[in-house]
């Protein structure tokens, strides 16, 4: 009886510390099957009381009446798949006529409420079809991406959804992006991560860090340029817009409209161009800097209308981008399709960045807590939303990454006069020493 007893409380406490330090098994032991049992027991019930049925057609009505002699009932979305994960639950449904996904986005917290888990998502698979993507527990709490997410073609993953699913930066679909957020708000591991994604692709990597290099000067060894002043940004995108147009006389001259219809051979390399803190390219101390304004303005503007069809994409960063940053403000910002908001000083920042192409998000973003960096909502022009979170990397382990994969900095002759320097300052008795040219 003694041993029995042990035996329980034994099992029991391991099951609360799995609960606390190893949810993944405790989910998978306990929580899954539970919460799998709690859903076919109570589906149809709980799709009548949360206005998730239809009535049935006269068909089904007359059979059901007539021939079954069965009562008449409303029809719910029609389950056709049911499968586990290591975080939660997926369920694929037939949506009946009358139904759409917006009925089901709009009942999530009830349902998530009824059965228990802690969040509940609605993603569109194909049209009549949605799945329901319910996590177990708090997958933000400690980020661990999904095995298989590893950079692909230009796709990098950076972060983790509240779904258990990984955030993916795909440069092919969403060409030009935005992120916003406050000091010690993750804005700048998110963009460590994205780093140590692109380091891995083939591509050129063009930093603009106006606060002297002091957040993008580690990563010389895989940047192709590097501006860390207003005066040298201006001229750098100036580059750039020329190298837009070499590009598209390029696209001209193979009577094609995409970079990617373009043989292998003679396909250029497509560029990234992260900017770090935006409000540094707009504000002037003094009514000398308006041209060099005007200048770096006019260059991000046409960069973010027509560089994506050449391979050119802009990753830009800030705290805060509003109208009051000067003219040109407004329209760039409505280039830019994706948007990554973090948490903000004020909820305007994040009407800034969310209000016009997912107002629904705008309040997420305003209540991210502090103790959370590195939680941020995700969202893009066709609408939807997620919240994520990016696993902490260290500046340390991209400086590191830049260091192996330097080999792949593209040969880019128009951007060699701004390639960063390589290497600590030698010795004033010391003979110069060449560097080698970058290669392909």
């Amino acid at each position: 009886m003694v041993l029995e007893a042990t035996g329980a409380l034994a099992g029991a406490g391991g099951l609360g510390y799995a609960k606390v330090r190893a949810p993944r098994v405790y989910w998978s032991l306990v929580g899954l099957p539970v919460t799998w049992g709690r859903f076919a027991l109570s589906y149809r019930s709980t799709m009548d009381v949360c206005g998730l049925t239809v009535q049935p057609s006269r068909l089904r009505a007359f059979v059901t009446r007539n021939l079954t002699r069965r009562e008449v009932l409303p029809v719910p979305p029609k389950v056709r798949r049911v499968r586990g994960t290591s975080t939660g639950l997926r369920v694929t449904l037939r949506l009946p006529a009358g139904l759409e996904p917006a009925d089901l986005v709009a009942a999530s917290e009830r349902l998530r409420h009824a059965w228990g888990v802690h969040a509940v998502t609605v993603a569109e698979t194909k049209p009549g079809y949605v799945e329901l993507r319910m996590t177990g527990y708090d997958v933000l709490r400690r980020v661990r991406l999904p095995r298989g997410a590893r950079p692909e073609g230009l796709a990098v993953p950076v972060a983790l959804r509240e779904d258990g699913t990984a955030f993916v930066r795909d440069y092919r679909k969403v060409p030009m992006a935005l992120t916003l957020g406050a000091n010690n708000s993750g804005k700048s591991v998110y963009q460590r991560n994205l780093i140590k994604g692109l380091a891995r692709l083939p591509v050129a990597l063009v930093g603009i860090d106006c606060k002297r290099g002091v957040e993008q000067s580690a990563y010389a060894p895989r940047l192709s340029a590097l501006a860390t002043t207003p005066d040298d940004a201006a001229s750098l995108l100036e580059v750039l817009v020329g190298e837009m147009e070499d590009r598209f006389d390029l696209l001209s001259a193979h009577r094609v409209s995409d970079v990617w219809e373009l043989p292998e051979t003679v396909r250029p390399v497509p560029i990234v161009v992260l900017v770090d803190e935006v409000a540094e390219l707009f504000l002037i101390s003094s009514r000398k800097d308006e041209e060099r304004r005007e200048r770096i303005v006019t260059a991000l503007i046409r960069l973010a209308q027509m560089a994506r069809a050449v391979g050119i994409h802009l990753e830009i960063c800030g705290q805060r981008f509003g109208s009051e940053l000067g003219k040109g403000a407004t329209m760039l910002r409505a280039q830019l399709t994706g948007r990554v908001v973090h948490r903000v000083n004020d909820k305007q920042t994040a009407e800034m960045g969310l209000a016009d192409v997912a107002p629904d998000a705008v309040v997420v973003a305003s209540l991210i807590p502090a103790e959370r960096p590195g939680t941020a909502v995700a969202a893009d022009s066709s609408g939807g939303w997620a919240k994520i979170r990016t696993p902490h990397t260290s500046r340390d382990e991209v400086v590191a990454v830049c260091r192996r994969f330097a080999h792949l900095v593209p040969d880019l002759p128009a951007l060699d006069p701004y390639r960063p320097s390589l290497g600590l300052p030698a010795p004033a008795d010391a003979p110069p020493v060449e560097s080698a040219p970058a290669t392909v």
